[in-house]
């Protein structure tokens, strides 16, 4: 396993890990309030949110700040 980079949080984490990550602990109802996208919350997928994730660079920066505060906040994945 690599060396931790503290000022790159999310180095070698996917944007479809952080999604099934957030899926599996959160779920579509509580992404679509906090990141108010179209794509979670009618018919939400894994695949429309990465297509529209990876077109809008504001969407996915809030996304990957949902993710690390539940990583922050030890909800993440031992």
């Amino acid at each position: 396993m690599s060396q931790p980079h503290p000022n790159a949080p999310l180095h070698g984490i996917t944007l479809e890990q952080i999604l099934i990550d957030l899926v599996e602990r959160v779920g579509w109802e509580e992404m679509a309030r906090t990141v108010d996208i179209r794509c979670f919350s009618l018919n939400p997928s894994i695949k429309s949110s990465l297509t529209f994730l990876r077109r809008t660079p504001w969407a996915r920066k809030k996304v990957e700040e949902m993710y690390l505060r539940g990583i922050q906040g030890g909800e993440g994945r031992s």
